[in-house]
This record gives C-alpha cells, sequence and structure tokens, in this order.
C-alpha cells in the first residue's frame, strides 16, 4: 500500500543535538506506517471486493449443508460438537467452508502485501518514505502489521458472519466446547493467511513492478492450491509403485503421497482446521482399519487435539517467519535511490 509519512514532530532536542536537526523515532515508527497503510486497505476497492467475495462463498456453503445440519441438529445428543458441522459438511458438491477459505484465504494476504515495497518503488515514494525520521525496518515492520491486522479484521467479520448464519439455520448456538474450537480455528486461518501475506512481501521486495509480484504469487498459489496434489500423487506412483496384488503397497502409496503433499500451507492448513473443527478425529495420517478391530470411538478436548496438531501448527507459525524474516533482510539490504 503506497503512503506517505509526515514528519514526526519530536521533543527538544538534547544538548549535543545540532539545531534544526531530527531524531529517529524509537520504537513508534512501524505502528505509523501500519496505521496509515491499514486504513488505505480498509478504504480500498479491494478490500470491498475480497470480504463480499469470502462472504459469498462462506454463505453458500452453509446454506448449502442446511438440511444435513438439521439432521445433525436432531442428532446432537449422539453427535458431538453438531454446531461446528457447519465449517466441514459439504453437500451438493459445494466445498464446505472450510475448503473454500483454504482457496480464498491466500488471495487476502496476496491482495494486501504484493504492492507493499514495489508500490512505493514504482510511484517514487519509497526514497521519501525511508527519509522520513523513522528506522528503515519500521517501514517493512509498518506494512505486514497493517496487512496482518487487516486479514484479522476479515477473517473475525467473516468467521462471524458465518456462525450468525448458521445459528439462525440451525436454530441453535455454540456450546463453550464449540466456540473455543471455533476462535481457535480463527486463529489458525489469520496465522495461515499471514504466511500468504508474508510471500507477497518477499515478491514486492524482489520485483520491480507490482504486476510481477502479483503474478508470481498467483502463480505460487496455483501450484500449491491446485496442482501440488496432482504433482504428489504422481510422485508418489514414481517413489512407491502400487502393485493390485499387495496392499502394503498401496498403504506405502498413500503415506508417501500424504508426506509430499505436507509441503504444501494448504495440506497443512487443511490437517490442523480437520482436527480443531472435529472432536472425534483421532490422527491427521492415514488409517488403516483392521477387520478385527473394535476401538470404540472417543472424543478430544481441545487440548488433546491441539497437541493431535501441534507440527501442523507449528510448520504455519514458521514459516509465516521465515518469508517475514527473508523480506525484511533484503528490503534492509537493497540499496534505495531518489
Amino acid at each position: 500500500m503506497n503512503t506517505t509519512i509526515d514528519t514526526v514532530p519530536t521533543d527538544a532536542a538534547p544538548p549535543d543535538t545540532a539545531p534544526g536537526a531530527t531524531r529517529r523515532v524509537s520504537g513508534a515508527g512501524w505502528r505509523i506506517v501500519a496505521r496509515r497503510d491499514m486504513a488505505g486497505h480498509l478504504h480500498s476497492v479491494r478490500f470491498g471486493i475480497l470480504v463480499g467475495l469470502v462472504v459469498l462463498a462462506g454463505l453458500a456453503a452453509v446454506n448449502a449443508a442446511a438440511g444435513s445440519l438439521r439432521d445433525a441438529t436432531e442428532a446432537a445428543s449422539s453427535t458431538p460438537s453438531a454446531f461446528l458441522l457447519i465449517f466441514t459438511l459439504s453437500p451438493d458438491r459445494i466445498p464446505s467452508f472450510v475448503d473454500f477459505f483454504s482457496i480464498l484465504g491466500p488471495l487476502l494476504g496476496i491482495a494486501f502485501g504484493f504492492d507493499a515495497i514495489v508500490g512505493e518503488r514504482s510511484q517514487r515514494t519509497l526514497p521519501r518514505l525511508v527519509s522520513q525520521p523513522i528506522h528503515r525496518d519500521d517501514v517493512i515492520v509498518g506494512k505486514f502489521v497493517a496487512g496482518l491486522a487487516t486479514i484479522s479484521l476479515v477473517t473475525v467479520v467473516v468467521t462471524a458472519v458465518v456462525v450468525a448464519y448458521g445459528m439462525w439455520r440451525v436454530g441453535r448456538a455454540p456450546d463453550g466446547e464449540e466456540l473455543t474450537r471455533i476462535v481457535a480455528v480463527v486463529l489458525v486461518s489469520i496465522v495461515y493467511v499471514g504466511l500468504w501475506l508474508g510471500v507477497s512481501v518477499l515478491a514486492s521486495v524482489l520485483t520491480r513492478r507490482a504486476a510481477t509480484a502479483a503474478l508470481a504469487t498467483l502463480a505460487l498459489w496455483l501450484v500449491f492450491t491446485l496442482f501440488f496434489p496432482l504433482i504428489a500423487g504422481v510422485a508418489a506412483d514414481a517413489v512407491s509403485p502400487v502393485d493390485d496384488n499387495d496392499p502394503v503397497t498401496v498403504v506405502d502409496n498413500a503415506r508417501t503421497e500424504l508426506r509430499i503433499r505436507r509441503l504444501s500451507p494448504d495440506q497443512l492448513y487443511d490437517e490442523a482446521t480437520g482436527v480443531l473443527l472435529n472432536p472425534e478425529q483421532q490422527t491427521t495420517g492415514i488409517v488403516v482399519v483392521r477387520a478385527d478391530s473394535r476401538s470404540l470411538p472417543s472424543i478430544l478436548g481441545l487440548r488433546e487435539s491441539l497437541v493431535l496438531a501441534w507440527w501442523q501448527l507449528f510448520a504455519l507459525v514458521a514459516l509465516t517467519i521465515v518469508t517475514f524474516v527473508a523480506a525484511s533482510v533484503l528490503f534492509l539490504r537493497q540499496e534505495i535511490r531518489a
């Protein structure tokens, strides 16, 4: 987002400061950048379009699941956390809300980050921005915080609308356990979209045009979202071929494909949210059911679900930090000319 930072007034200069000189603002510079950029995000056309798109997708998913939701509500005594089904049910060949968000969520991160630095550079406002009495790293930190705050606002608003609509269609409100799990899913969703924000900011630092940064991140999004499952399947067939007469090879092939697919942020997000939204799910891997299996299903608490998906959550957070740190280091090392 393109911004112009006004000179920040400071207190009286100390005796060892020359008259007329300005001091660098310690700790407040990134807040100024974040406040200006977030205001620009909220008043932009892209903000309204993306919010409307995600809200409509979420409402369509909940509306399509209305019949199944009523059945689940009637059987609530035997169905744990029935209200959470509004996020995971996908009848009538319409993806669930979580599936929609795993596809559309990255677009939020890309939209609010692809022109963070390159936009300033293309309009020749970057030299003036870094010449303000703030530290240079405050510029990229403020822009990332502005994008992340906007993403958080959008995610919370969209989830609230979907929950309210689900309450109206189902005729019941979520209980304390369900509400806590919904909050956990919202936090995971923010981290997931924040990862794509970091990727788009990194592309904005590396490229010289906003269109190039947008195309690069969109291409990466398409690869991981649409093509990576196909790539994982082909790679698994090459590494672990399937023998129709040997069931063990089928399991090995499925496990190999899953390991490869876990290189995609989309897969990590799906596994983490799947565990949080389904208390009966007790694994994120391949399940082999034996004919003589007599194990009884059990319900996991939120803490147990978080432990089950801890490494997926850790991977998403770590990747977000790595992309942002890489963007920051590269930006600080770049030469900026007037």
